[in-house]
C-alpha cells in the first residue's frame, strides 16, 4: 500500500474546512464518546456483582439500582456521542473508514444487531432487578457480554483502519479475492488497556455518587461512607491495571517515550494521588477529563504517524470552504447543544439535590433554561429545513 492508492481512495469533493478542525474535534468526541462506554461497562459489571450480593447486604440492595440505572443511561448517550467521532474520522480518514468496512462488511451488520440485542437485554435486566425475584444476575451476565462483544467490533473496525500495509492480504490472501467481510482484527494490549479504564471510571464515579448524596438526610452516613470507600479502592486498583496495560502496550508499539505518553503516564500517577487522597472527587474528575483527552490525543497521534509514513496526511486534503455549513454546524453544537445539555444537567442536579418531588416550573434556572432549550430547537428546525428546501429548489429548478 502506497500514498497513491490511498489519494485515489480519498473524496475527489475535499473536506469543507481546514482538516485539523475535524482533528481536534475528533479527539474531543471520541472522548466523550468513551467516557459513557467505560462508565457504562464499569456499572454494569459492579452491578452483577452487586445483583449477587443485594439480598444480603443492605448496601448493595441500595446501590444496585443505581449502578444498573447508570449504565443504562450511559448507553443511550454513548451510542448517541458515538456517531460524531465517526463522523469526523470518515472526513479526513474516509480511506481507512471505507476499506474497513468492506473487509469487515459482515461484521458491521452483525455490530448493530448486537448492540440492539445488548441493549434490549439490559432494559431485561433492569426490570428483573427492580422484581426482586432473584436471579437478575444471570440476565445481566448475558447482557453484559453482548454489549462488550459489541466493543470488541467496533474496536476491530479501528485495528483495521490503521492497518493499510496489510489491506490486500487481507482482501485478497495468498492471491484470491476473499470478499466475505469477515475480517477481524485484535490487538490484545491496545484493547486490554482501553476496557481496564472502565474500572477506575466506575471508581471515580462512585466517589461522585457519595459526595453528590453526602448533603442529603435521606441516604444515612454509613452508605455514603461505604459507596466513597468503596470507589476509592475500585479507583486505585483500576489505575494499577490501567498504567501497567498502557506502559506494555506503549513498549509494543515503541511510543513509551513519547511526550504524550510520558504526559499520559504522568496524568495517571496524578489521578493515582487525588483518587487516593479524595478529599474533592469533583476536581479528580477533572483530571480524568484531561487524560480520557490524552489517551484519545494518542489514539490519533498512532494513526496520524502510521499513515504520515505511507506519504498520506491530512493536512494535505484539499479544502473547499462551505462557511454557510460550517457555521450552522457549530451554532448547532455550540448555541443549542451547549443550552440542551445545560438543561438537562441543571435538571438532574436539581433532582438528584431534592429529597422530595422536584417541580420544575417553580425553579427559576431550571425553568428559563427548559424554554430557552425548546425555542432554540424551533428556530433550529425552522432554519435547518427551510434551508434545505432552498437549496433543493436552487439545485432542481
Amino acid at each position: 500500500m502506497d500514498a497513491s492508492v490511498l489519494l485515489a481512495l480519498r473524496d475527489p469533493a475535499g473536506v469543507p474546512f481546514y482538516p485539523i478542525i475535524f482533528q481536534v474535534l475528533y479527539i474531543l468526541t471520541w472522548a466523550l464518546h468513551a467516557a459513557f462506554v467505560l462508565l457504562s461497562l464499569g456499572s454494569m459489571g459492579l452491578s452483577i456483582y452487586g445483583a449477587t450480593k443485594g439480598q444480603s447486604d443492605s448496601h448493595w440492595k441500595k446501590l444496585t439500582p443505581h449502578l444498573i440505572q447508570t449504565g443504562k443511561i450511559s448507553i443511550s448517550i454513548l451510542i448517541v456521542l458515538g456517531v460524531a467521532p465517526l463522523l469526523f474520522t470518515q472526513v479526513i480518514y474516509d480511506p481507512n473508514w471505507y476499506v474497513a468496512n468492506t473487509l469487515s462488511g459482515m461484521w458491521v451488520f452483525i455490530f448493530i444487531y448486537t448492540l440492539v440485542v445488548g441493549y434490549s437485554m439490559y432494559y431485561w435486566y433492569y426490570y428483573a432487578n427492580k422484581a426482586q425475584k432473584g436471579g437478575d444476575y444471570i440476565i445481566g451476565i448475558i447482557s453484559f457480554a453482548i454489549l462488550v462483544f459489541a466493543g470488541i467490533l467496533m474496536h476491530n473496525f479501528a485495528v483495521t483502519s490503521i492497518m493499510p500495509e496489510q489491506w490486500m492480504q487481507m482482501y485478497a490472501p495468498n492471491g484470491v479475492v476473499d470478499d466475505s467481510g469477515w475480517t477481524f482484527n485484535v490487538n490484545i494490549l491496545r484493547l486490554a488497556f482501553l476496557v481496564s479504564l472502565s474500572i477506575p471510571v466506575v471508581g471515580i464515579f462512585l466517589q461522585n455518587y457519595s459526595r453528590f448524596l453526602s448533603t442529603r438526610d435521606d441516604f444515612d452516613k454509613s452508605y455514603i461512607s461505604y459507596t466513597a470507600k468503596l470507589g476509592t479502592n475500585i479507583a486505585i486498583i483500576g489505575l494499577l491495571i490501567s498504567a501497567v496495560a498502557f506502559v506494555l502496550w506503549m513498549l509494543k508499539i515503541g511510543y513509551l517515550l513519547n511526550p504524550l505518553s510520558i504526559a499520559i503516564i504522568i496524568g495517571v500517577l496524578v489521578l493515582l494521588y487525588f483518587s487516593k487522597m479524595n478529599k474533592n472527587s469533583y476536581i479528580t474528575t477533572l483530571v480524568l477529563v484531561v487524560v480520557a483527552l490524552l489517551i484519545s490525543g494518542m489514539r490519533e497521534l498512532i494513526r496520524f504517524d502510521i499513515m504520515s509514513n505511507l506519504g498520506y496526511s491530512i493536512y494535505d486534503y484539499p479544502v473547499n470552504l462551505e462557511i454557510p455549513t460550517i457555521a450552522m454546524f457549530l451554532l448547532t453544537f455550540v448555541v443549542m447543544g451547549f443550552t440542551g445539555v445545560g438543561y438537562l444537567l441543571s435538571m438532574a442536579w436539581k433532582v438528584g439535590k431534592n429529597e422530595g418531588i422536584f417541580d420544575g416550573t417553580k425553579d427559576a434556572l431550571v425553568s428559563k433554561l427548559g424554554k430557552y432549550t425548546l425555542n432554540i430547537m424551533v428556530a433550529w428546525m425552522v432554519i435547518y429545513f427551510g434551508w434545505g428546501i432552498v437549496i433543493l429548489f436552487n439545485n432542481t429548478l
